[in-house]
């Protein structure tokens, strides 16, 4: 009776963790949305100054990774919690700062993506700040994010999100702090997955919902189907493929 109670509050527990992940995911595709709708195309004339400009591109990214990556991540935070809870440590505090960890080092992320978005506009790159690549240069991004689904280091990082109870068997630290440093460290290797086809978003359009949303489902995908890895390699084949078909004009 006590082991059928206590699978039962890991299953309510599972449930309340689920359903965080699904609002916050919620609440940033919401504010994209909003965002998008509101018709933030930044004219030349409106176009506020340089740090301020900077800030408004950087927070965007920080939001579209809690919309796009954090359901990615959910495999690996219900492995945490459940860890957890078989240690007889059921520790809230932990769990969300193995999130904020994880987090984090997305944020970083996006300020880079954010400082490469506004260098892109200013050089002329882009059609408009959340606009697109022109051809040759959306066919370049598609080349190098299909040569990396190949790469020894994309298939390092993918293994590790592939197998969360083997990360944080190697990886298990205690306390918060521990919490903390797991949740950097997965948020790296998960960047390591995945820089190369969020550079995509320049391709389609930094504000295309329909290419995020495509994206975001791919990436989740990749990392919880059967033999991801070669489910990886045949998209860069294919991301090979259509970059090489847009150097040469054909689409």
């Amino acid at each position: 009776m006590r082991g059928l109670t206590l699978e039962s509050l890991w299953r309510l527990d599972q449930l309340v963790i689920l359903l965080a992940i699904i609002v916050l995911a919620s609440l940033g595709w919401a504010y994209l949305i909003g965002f998008n709708g509101a018709g933030m195309t930044m004219q030349s004339e409106a176009m506020p100054g340089p740090l301020a400009l900077l800030g408004l591109s950087a927070l965007m990214w920080s939001v579209m990774m809690v919309a796009m990556m954090l359901p990615s991540a959910t495999p690996m935070i219900l492995t945490y919690a459940r860890v957890q809870s078989r240690q007889g440590l059921n520790n809230t505090s932990s769990l969300t700062l193995f999130v904020a960890g994880y987090l984090l080092v997305w944020s970083v992320f996006s300020l880079v993506a954010a400082m490469l978005q506004t260098l892109a506009y200013n050089l002329g790159l882009l059609a408009s700040l959340m606009g697109a690549t022109g051809k040759s240069a959306g066919g370049v991004l598609m080349i190098v994010a299909g040569l990396y689904q190949w790469s020894s280091l994309k298939d390092a990082c993918l293994t590790q999100c592939q197998t969360p109870l083997g990360f944080l068997l190697k990886e298990w630290r205690s306390g918060r702090g521990g919490a903390l440093l797991m949740g950097v460290k997965h948020g790296a290797i998960c960047v390591g997955c995945c820089w190369a086809l969020m550079l995509l978003m320049f391709a389609g359009g930094v504000m295309n919902l329909a290419w995020m949303a495509a994206l975001t489902v791919y990436m989740l995908a990749e990392k919880v189907v059967p033999h991801g890895r070669r489910f990886g390699r045949l998209t860069g084949a294919g991301l090979v493929v259509g970059g090489l078909l847009l150097l040469a004009g054909v689409l």
